[in-house]
């Protein structure tokens, strides 16, 4: 069952500009991401912790290119 991501704070990097990008937020046992420019209305991808963490790691070490 998703969770409920009314009250949810919901965070932007500072390197983002004003053109939008993603925004996150944590909740209990899920992490949420969204479009800004969609917020509110626009779909949002939930992956559990360890995913998201993964995926965050290797974005860091500049892993996603071949």
């Amino acid at each position: 069952m998703a969770p409920d991501l009314r009250s949810a704070k919901w965070f932007k990097s500072t390197h983002s500009d004003s053109g939008g990008c993603v925004e996150v937020a944590a909740v209990p046992g899920w992490v949420g991401v969204r479009d800004t420019k969609d917020y509110g209305q626009g779909p949002v991808l939930l992956f559990n912790p360890a995913s998201w963490s993964s995926f965050v790691s290797t974005v860091k070490a500049d892993r996603l290119n071949p």
